[in-house]
């Protein structure tokens, strides 16, 4: 190996420095070019969780039912004439007392009128015959007239006396019958539609003019199978301060606000298909329930001490199979197998999968995946606006 000479030196550290400053170069124009920095991980995406917490719940199970009036009341005339007006809205919801119909009114006025003269007549002959009875009674005492005149006097005092209670029992029909030519509701309900158009002839007591239905409270009918109906009236008996409520679903699927009591229980099971028939009283203060509507009855079947209940939207379900995330105390998400087979409002009452304390995912699932790390929220700890976000 050679040895460089003192003039291959200055060669050297010419080379070198000519390689440091090519490089400084390359560096600065990758930063001016405006490269990325080596990539860093994300930050856990945020979701929603709850902690499974028992409570005791009361299971219901689902039947129809249909709601009937609590009274059903046909509206006819109780006296005979011409229909002049109908004063409601067909369909309306009427107060007790207020004006149905109207019946031309001038025939009974007219024998009112024929009524109150007929009065006055026999007590005008009724305040003679009184008269004639003193007179005929002071002339006896003389012997001025014989027994039978003054049997006559009485008889006569007494028959206008009856033409006057007669004549004040017409004149009472006359007054009836004229306020019989308004129809007025017998009760607060929803009314039906007219039957009768305006001119038509009412005839007395067959006339359907229209039917009235009562509205609150409204009763709700179903039948029970033999077996659930002996479980509820054992409920029914062994709960006597706390009887059970009754939930009701509309057809729409939405809940109806007013739970109803257990009112009537029929006496004997039908033969037919050994059920019994039920019945509900239930409030329903804006008519949202009319007669003959059908609902859903949920009816109390069991109850648990230490039920889970979880929102619906925590639950994902695919081919039969319902899963959960669930959060460990590491925050990482893993997929949990449940099972749920009833409902309570928008949960789902777990059977089996869950355990108390476990903390479970209810909103964001979008952004679990499992093995993943998340922060969870509480959902008591997020702001209303973000509690559905996600």
């Amino acid at each position: 190996m050679h040895a460089l000479g003192p003039s291959a030196l200055p060669r050297v550290h010419t080379a070198r420095g000519v390689v440091l400053c090519l490089a400084g170069l390359w560096l600065a124009g990758c930063n001016a070019r405006g490269d990325a920095p080596p990539k860093q991980a994300p930050p856990p995406a945020e979701v929603t969780v709850l902690r499974a917490q028992p409570r005791p719940v009361t299971l219901t199970e689902e039947y129809v039912g249909q709601a009937e009036a609590v009274e059903t009341v046909e509206i006819r005339s109780r006296v005979q004439g011409l229909l002049e007006r109908q004063a409601f809205r067909d369909g309306a919801t009427v107060r007790r007392g207020q004006l149905l119909f109207q019946i031309d009114r001038q025939p009974f006025d007219a024998a009112l009128e024929q009524a109150r003269a007929n009065l006055a007549q026999a007590e005008a002959s009724a305040a003679n015959s009184v008269q004639n009875l003193a007179r005929v009674s002071r002339l006896i005492a003389d012997n001025a007239v014989s027994q039978q005149d003054m049997d006559t006097a009485v008889a006569r005092d007494r028959a206008d006396r009856a033409s006057v209670e007669a004549g004040r029992a017409a004149v009472h029909e006359a007054e009836l019958n004229l306020g019989y030519t308004q129809i007025t509701a017998p009760r607060d309900g929803m009314i039906s539609k007219a039957l009768v158009k305006p001119g038509s002839l009412v005839t007395v007591a067959q006339t359907l003019l229209t039917t009235l239905y009562s509205a609150n409270p409204i009763y709700v009918n179903f039948a029970l199978g033999e077996q659930r109906a002996l479980e509820l009236t054992r409920r029914a008996r062994g709960k006597a301060t706390e009887p059970d409520v009754f939930h009701l679903h509309l057809v729409d699927g939405s809940d109806y606000p007013n739970p109803g009591r257990l009112d009537f229980v029929d006496a004997a099971i039908d033969p037919k298909n050994d059920t019994l028939q039920m019945r509900i009283a239930v409030p329903n203060p804006d008519g949202t329930l009319r007669p003959g509507q059908y609902v859903r009855v949920l009816v109390p079947s069991a109850s648990r001490p230490d039920a889970i209940l979880i929102p619906q939207r925590a639950v994902q379900e695919l081919q039969g199979l319902k899963t959960v995330f669930v959060i460990g105390a590491d925050n990482k998400a893993s997929v949990r197998q449940i099972t749920a087979s009833q409902r309570m409002g928008n949960d789902w009452v777990i059977d089996t999968g869950l355990q108390p304390g476990e903390i479970v995912v209810v909103d964001g699932l979008q952004k679990v995946m499992p093995g993943a790390t998340v922060k969870p929220v509480f959902a008591a700890e997020r702001a209303p606006s973000d509690e559905h976000r996600g």
